[in-house]
């Protein structure tokens, strides 16, 4: 499936704010959103005022940047969203938060999606007890999340455990980092989405 191959940085300093996707590097002084605080290009550092429409438009890019998915894929999120009972803009949050690359990324087992995308295609991980190589695959609460056995050596999944408390794991979710095995307790709130967007912009924007 085609991705974005382009920096990272340059996707966050586009949006004016950090999408942690570069992982580890974005906690430290050379991540390049914060020494250089502008967007990139010629006109980077010039005044720019952005419509509805571009407002709108920046919102629902930031999320899908974030997630790492294509415009279709997203699309599909947003009409599920929509056949779903709730509020859309938040079932489009919980959704994208279900996905399993997203459940290892927050669970510390890899520093950033992008790699936590790669290690649950090449199935190195198991959802009770059977190996799932779909990145999008829907993670339910009570479910369990655990590195297979054979994988459990790959230097960059016990590196990115070890480093995990500094990043932070969400309370949703309960990781055993001696087992290498996670749980997630329930789908997270609106208000455990550690994810600073206005998703009702996305809504409107998708309305038109």
């Amino acid at each position: 499936m085609a991705r974005y191959t382009g920096p990272l940085c340059r996707i966050c300093r586009g949006k004016g704010e950090k999408l942690f996707l570069k992982g580890d590097r974005c906690y430290t002084e050379k991540c390049a959103t914060d020494r250089r605080k502008y967007p990139p290009g010629q006109h980077g550092q010039g005044y720019r005022k952005l419509s509805d429409y571009g407002t709108q438009l920046r919102e629902k890019q930031k999320v899908r940047r974030t997630y790492g998915l294509l415009e279709r894929e997203f699309r599909r999120y947003f009409y599920e969203a929509e056949r779903r009972k709730g509020i859309t803009g938040e079932v489009l949050l919980q959704l994208l938060e279900s996905r399993l690359d997203n459940i290892v990324y927050r669970m510390g087992f890899a520093s950033n999606r992008r790699k936590a995308r790669q290690f649950v295609s090449h199935g190195h991980f198991l959802v009770n007890g059977k190996i799932v190589n779909l990145p999008s695959y829907e993670v339910k609460g009570g479910d369990f999340v655990e590195v297979k056995e054979s994988s459990r050596d790959i230097p960059e999944i016990t590196d990115s455990l070890s480093k995990a408390e500094h990043r932070g794991i969400p309370r949703w979710v309960e990781v055993d980092s001696a087992d290498m095995r996670g749980k997630v307790l329930h789908i997270p709130s609106r208000e455990e989405i550690q994810l600073p967007v206005q998703e009702q912009l996305i809504v409107e924007l998708y309305s038109k």
